[in-house]
């Protein structure tokens, strides 16, 4: 069951992404450019959490995931602080 949440928390990471991202290059707004990059970060943290949990579990990569999503979120607080309305 762990693995199934896992999944459909990439899954809904990946969505938003690629919303966000098709949304933004119809309107060209900034800040929905960054917030796709951030959700394509955490699509990539979350499916690191479930290699990490599921398919390695012996194999420690927190920190990796921790990163990735820091990174991530930073790419949005970027966005909303330098290029929001």
């Amino acid at each position: 069951m762990e693995a199934a949440v896992y999944l459909l928390g990439t899954l809904v990471s990946v969505c938003c992404a690629f919303f966000l991202l098709r949304a933004y290059s119809r309107v060209k707004k900034k800040l929905l450019f960054w917030s796709g990059l951030c959700f394509a970060g955490l699509t990539i943290s979350n499916a690191l959490v479930f290699v990490d949990l599921v398919m390695f579990p012996d194999v420690n990569l927190f920190q990796l995931r921790l990163i990735i999503a820091a990174v991530s979120m930073t790419l949005l607080l970027y966005g909303l602080i330098w290029e929001g309305e």
